[in-house]
């Protein structure tokens, strides 16, 4: 299986809800008690990744990496085809291992807690961390609503003010004006660009506290493009956003910080948006943000 096919885990991977219940998992500890394992706070917001490496079986994707991604920026990560930046960012939630033979190493901090440690309940760590892939993909069988409420509906969250929960979701997502008179029409019906800003209404409608993107304008016209920029600005408000992207414009107009990768899945450097693109301290850098290759 290639990426690709951890696609439908999206619709598992949605963030956890401020109020939903504690995410401790139990577990035995020696003798005749119990010991509860790490939680992951509600409130968490930065992520920081220590030595990160990953693999395709033998293969090394990712190279030894050490980035901070703080909390309410947006953090862009460009580089050439095949450098491992979707795979990095597939590693924050913990999709990476799901693709058979697939394995990381290195600590992935949420805040102070390591989502790869003991006892962390993995299911937990996809609610807090949401993604939102490079194709539209709403479920095809569910209407607008529906589809909403499907990241709350398959995690066992109970919405008892959905009707709420759904109009500020796709407020949130920039759809509502759009959609509010064909609720019950399906997801499918929609433009692309739509059906892309309803996954975003999906992620957002359990509250998460980081959101990635892969690639989540790259199917998209200049238009639906940017309102999907528009609402990232608007977004970064209540949450940390990392978005790959191979949009060197892109990259600029909406990133408070940008991080590098060569293939090999070495990060060459990271630092202010604009620095990155108008001074960056390595020859690399400036090679291949001024279209000399990539």
């Amino acid at each position: 299986m290639n990426p690709e096919g951890t696609v439908p885990m999206t619709d598992t991977s949605e963030p956890i809800p401020s109020g939903a219940p504690d995410v401790r998992r139990p577990v035995a500890a020696s003798g005749s008690k119990t010991a509860a394992t790490p939680v992951i706070e509600r409130q968490a917001r930065s992520v920081t990744l220590e030595n990160l490496n990953a693999y395709y079986g033998g293969n090394l994707a990712v190279h030894d990496i050490d980035l901070e991604f703080p909390a309410n920026q947006v953090t862009a990560i460009i580089g050439p085809s095949g450098c491992g930046k979707s795979t990095m960012v597939r590693c924050i939630n913990r999709m990476h291992e799901e693709i058979p033979g697939a394995r990381a190493e290195g600590r992935i901090m949420l805040d102070d807690l390591d989502v790869n440690g003991p006892g962390v309940d993995v299911v937990a760590v996809r609610r807090t961390i949401g993604m939102v892939f490079q194709k539209p993909n709403p479920f095809p069988t569910m209407s607008i609503r529906d589809n909403v409420l499907a990241g709350l509906r398959l995690t066992g969250v109970k919405a008892k003010d959905a009707d709420e929960r759904v109009e500020k979701a796709l407020r949130g997502a920039g759809l509502w004006e759009e959609a509010k008179d064909r609720l019950d029409s399906p997801g499918i019906g929609l433009s692309g660009g739509q059906q892309q800003r309803l996954c975003i209404a999906r992620t957002m409608a359990v509250e998460p506290q980081v959101v990635l993107m892969d690639e989540p304008c790259s199917a998209l016209d200049p238009i639906a493009t940017l309102k999907i920029e528009e609402l990232i600005e608007e977004l970064k408000k209540t949450v940390t956003i990392v978005i790959v992207t191979h949009n060197m414009q892109q990259a600029a107009r909406v990133a408070d910080r940008t991080a590098f990768m060569l293939t090999g899945g070495e990060l060459v450097e990271v630092g202010p948006t604009e620095k990155i693109f108008t001074n960056p301290d390595d020859e690399r850098t400036e090679q291949y943000v001024t279209g000399k290759f990539g």
